[in-house]
């Protein structure tokens, strides 16, 4: 009999998919997030999420990013899709919402949305795949089942 062989380490974890909790943060677009056009320029929606994930890595998931910088960790973005569907203007707010859509052995899958507070609308949706790191190689670790355990709510 052959030995099992081991999955990739970006293979999602044979868990249910999609069950993870969504948390929302509303952010203001400022003036130097507008471009040329007059809307918001498009590197500033991946600033967006990211400053979504800080805060609700502390404030919903209760482990701020200070923590896992304690303890040696950090996340590195490996891969990202951005859907662009309407443009944001200044003084816009937002609500940028994100989840965890799955987990693989060395990271997640984040998908988000960001809307128009004032009128619901989506203007951008999309995913970031996240691998966490070795602070001290940066290099790819698997993901300690405890800081597992406190995303998956």
């Amino acid at each position: 009999m052959k030995d099992a062989v081991p999955p990739p380490e970006d293979a999602p974890l044979p868990e249910a998919q999609g069950v993870y909790s969504k948390f929302e943060t509303e952010l203001q677009v400022r003036p130097d997030d507008i471009d040329m056009y007059q809307h918001v320029h498009s590197s500033r929606y991946m600033d967006y999420v990211l400053a979504a994930r800080f805060d609700q890595m502390e404030r919903c998931y209760r482990m701020p990013m200070a923590e896992f910088q304690r303890r040696g960790y950090g996340w590195f973005m490996a891969a990202t899709q951005m859907n662009f569907k309407r443009p944001l203007g200044l003084g816009d707010r937002v609500i940028v919402r994100t989840w965890i859509e799955r987990f693989t052995l060395i990271g997640v899958k984040v998908q988000f949305q960001i809307e128009r507070a004032a009128d619901k609308k989506l203007s951008c949706d999309g995913w970031f795949d996240y691998v966490m790191v070795s602070m001290e190689t940066a290099r790819a670790v698997r993901l300690p089942e405890d800081i597992r355990a406190k995303y998956a709510i």
